[in-house]
């Protein structure tokens, strides 16, 4: 018998103890959901029931990856979410689905929509009553059954909130609009049989044939690999400011939480309160608070950056009028980026006002890189690092307690790993992006951004294309328009051949100017339909080339890209 003493997440891995016949057997596995640790203990006791040897075990399960079978988050009708899994039905992958699912907090009520699970092995009503068990627990609030089988077992679901039965899902089509779906998390569970992608395209929001996916495998394989690179006992705070660089908000930071990031980082307050809302409990940095955001600060429970004398006084006024001490604050420090942050020469009128009161509890003082992504500012990257080390001693020493000192950002945190401190702070290269290539190949891409051809045409050579006439013709030539342009954040830096796109695997260059919903692209030689997809950049047409392109850099492109464009989170 295989006795289990200790089940534990450590970065994005599993890490389990157990011991068999007396002897110790210790594994990791490169997953955390409940269902692959369970799979991956039932191995292990075959295993060694057929003799395999512990050291060949515990090196083999590591190596595990995971079954490639997409799962998609969508923005859906009346404020739902949509979690499309309509691939397959088995209790395994359901069990996974559910997970997710409870991992996605942005909506208090989930309803699950599942077909007949086919072939099983197991009689319709111990299949059913092992199901409805597993969705008590899962704490799902309304079920949708779909199916001659599972309506058969309609009764072994009577403890659910709420549930309702279909024969087939044509007859759940034609009673679509009376379930009401509002403010909900969708699950999608069903086998291809069923053909539950005609429910999904139901439920989907209809905005826009411009879309950007998001990977979140990747994420997970980026944030754990940065993991490998932090020293024992470092903490790492996520940035999520900005839309998390355009991927989403609520979405990446669930995600995150997920994988127990250990702070989140967010620009403005507002940002905060929506991760808030939608069941963030991580402590949240806000790093451009403002007076009049200080009411929301608190009530969310937001720790604020302070960077000058002026926030420092309004905050603690408005603390002191409410009757709050010791509430987190960061202090930011300039140490040469003379963006924001107290300077070296404020030090020591800084640590006069933090002793003075009782208002406020250092979480972490902190400041910013230059230039750490290259060698050229090294030098400097030291001296700033210097003068950091010595503002954080001198107001320890004065405060009388220690906190968490964090200086590092992503480019630090592989090219100068002395300097990470307590904390780190992962930024871009979450997303995929870094400026150093050897990094870079370990990364994965997070984001794909696609459109659609919308027309096709022939133009006579010498003819133009476009506003103010800047794109001619030199040939004959065939012209394809698609569906993004400017203000869905493709720049217009990029037109007259500059930019491309990829058409089935083939770059083709932008002719004339982009306009503000349509580029024009010259297909001559490439067969293409109306309808085919188009991508604007992904894994085979990088954003960090399409930004050197324009003129710019990867963050600019990936903020800039509009909320207009339909986000797609997906799992495999």
């Amino acid at each position: 018998m295989l006795q289990i003493i200790n089940i534990e997440p450590v970065k994005g891995q599993t890490a389990i103890s157990a011991k068999w016949k007396e002897h110790p057997v210790d594994f990791k596995i490169p997953f955390t959901d409940t269902a692959s640790v369970e799979n991956a203990i039932t191995c292990c006791c075959v295993l060694l029931y057929l003799g395999i040897d512990i050291q060949t075990i515990s090196e083999r399960m590591l190596q595990l990856k995971p079954v490639e079978m997409r799962l998609e988050l969508k923005q859906g009708i009346n404020n739902c979410s949509i979690i499309n899994d309509s691939y397959s039905a088995d209790i395994n992958s359901l069990t996974i689905a559910l997970d997710f699912l409870q991992q996605q907090k942005q909506h208090a009520r989930r309803t699950l929509i599942l077909s007949d699970i086919l072939q099983s092995g197991k009689s319709s009503g111990d299949l059913y009553a092992g199901v409805a068990a597993i969705l008590e627990q899962k704490n799902i609030n309304r079920f949708i059954g779909i199916g001659p089988e599972i309506s058969k077992q309609k009764n072994a679901f009577k403890n659910i909130e709420e549930s309702v039965f279909f024969d087939s899902t044509a007859d759940f089509k034609l009673q679509f609009h009376s379930q009401h779906f509002h403010n909900e998390t969708i699950l999608l569970k069903g086998a291809r049989f069923f053909e539950f992608e005609l429910i999904s395209h139901m439920l989907e929001e209809k905005i826009h044939q411009t879309v950007l996916e998001i990977n979140l495998n990747a994420i997970t394989h980026n944030l754990n690999t940065y993991r490998q690179k932090l020293n024992a006992g470092v903490k790492l705070m996520a940035m999520v400011k900005a839309f998390s660089y355009g991927s989403g908000s609520f979405e990446i930071a669930n995600l995150l939480q997920f994988n127990h990031v250990d702070y989140l980082a967010v620009a403005y307050a507002d940002e905060g309160v929506e991760l808030r809302k939608a069941g963030i409990t991580l402590p949240i940095m806000v790093m451009n608070a403002e007076e009049i955001t200080y009411d929301v600060l608190v009530h969310y429970n937001l720790e604020p950056e302070l960077f000058s004398f002026g926030i420092l006084t309004s905050f603690e006024n408005y603390l002191m009028q409410g009757g709050i001490a010791n509430y987190p604050v960061h202090i930011k420090l300039d140490t040469g980026m003379h963006r924001l942050g107290f300077e070296q020469k404020d030090i020591e009128a800084l640590c006069s006002r933090l002793t003075a009161t009782s208002v406020f509890k250092i979480q972490s003082v902190f400041s910013h890189f230059a230039g750490s992504d290259t060698s050229a500012h090294d030098a400097f990257t030291k001296i700033q690092a210097g003068i950091f080390l010595e503002g954080c001693e001198q107001i320890r020493k004065i405060t009388g307690y220690t906190f968490i000192r964090h200086i590092a950002n992503t480019s630090a945190i592989q090219r100068h790993q002395e300097l990470q401190l307590d904390m780190v702070r992962l930024g871009i290269g979450l997303y995929g992006i870094t400026a150093e290539p050897a990094m870079q190949q370990q990364l994965k891409n997070v984001t794909t951004l696609k459109t659609t051809v919308s027309q096709i045409k022939i133009v006579k050579a010498g003819e133009s294309i476009g506003y103010s006439r800047k794109g001619i013709a030199t040939k004959d030539s065939v012209i394809a328009t698609v569906r993004i342009g400017y203000a869905d954040g493709y720049p217009r830096q990029l037109s007259n051949g500059i930019g491309k796109m990829l058409i089935h695997g083939k770059p083709v260059p932008v002719i004339g100017n982009i306009c503000m919903d349509m580029t024009m692209l010259d297909i001559t030689g490439v067969h293409v339909q109306e309808g085919d997809e188009v991508i604007v950049f992904g894994e085979a047409l990088p954003v960090s080339e399409m930004a050197t392109l324009a003129n710019s850099i990867p963050y600019e492109i990936l903020t800039g890209i509009s909320q207009r464009v339909k986000r797609v989170y997906f799992e495999e």
